[in-house]
């Protein structure tokens, strides 16, 4: 099983060494032929903004839905959450994006870059300790519909992690710890 991490810009390397170091075979996916070598794809966090332009740019949303609808499992962490939704609150009205997901993201929901923070929080789909979850500039997850399902919520009660069918969006970065159990997750999705 391939796992693409799409590498148009964010932090696509560190969701790669994070699979490579438990043993899953990653590709970076940058045009629509790579998305025929993956079993599944990682949108990771960057700026949400820039990534839904060099989608279009490099002509990969069709393929994308399409591959997604057809069952694909993908995980948008923060800004990959973000193009992941079907609506975008708090952003661009223009801003392209794969609109999968039925709920809404809010963007920068927390505040600036010096509003981050970190957090560990219980995930009801990971068993043990809870989850260090480390929020850059990060949405939150609104509007669900109900095939999607919330699996975690900041103490406030807003949803920071959602499922539907083979799709998962993680407003955090999981990427930026050495807990490895959201990765193994996903690849058991």
């Amino acid at each position: 099983m391939t796992v693409g991490i799409l590498a148009l810009q964010g932090d696509f390397r560190e969701h790669e060494e994070m699979l490579r170091r438990i043993g899953a075979p990653t590709l970076q996916v940058r045009l629509p032929k790579h998305l025929d070598q993956v079993d599944r794809l990682i949108i990771p966090g960057g700026e949400s903004t820039t990534i839904g332009k060099l989608l279009v740019m490099y002509g990969l949303i069709e393929p994308l839905r399409a591959r997604v609808r057809a069952g694909m499992p993908i995980w948008g962490t923060c800004a990959g959450a973000i193009l992941m939704a079907q609506r975008i609150a708090g952003g661009r009205t223009d801003q392209p994006s794969l609109r999968l997901m039925d709920m809404t993201a809010h963007r920068n929901a927390f505040g600036s870059q010096l509003e981050s923070f970190e957090i560990d929080l219980p995930l009801e789909v990971l068993n043990g300790d809870p989850l260090r979850m480390v929020f850059i500039r990060a949405p939150v997850l609104e509007d669900l519909g109900t095939a999607v399902t919330p699996l975690a919520r900041i103490d406030d009660g807003r949803v920071v992690a959602a499922r539907q069918a083979n799709m998962l969006a993680t407003c955090f970065h999981p990427e930026l710890t050495s807990d490895d159990r959201m990765h193994r997750y996903f690849l058991e999705m």
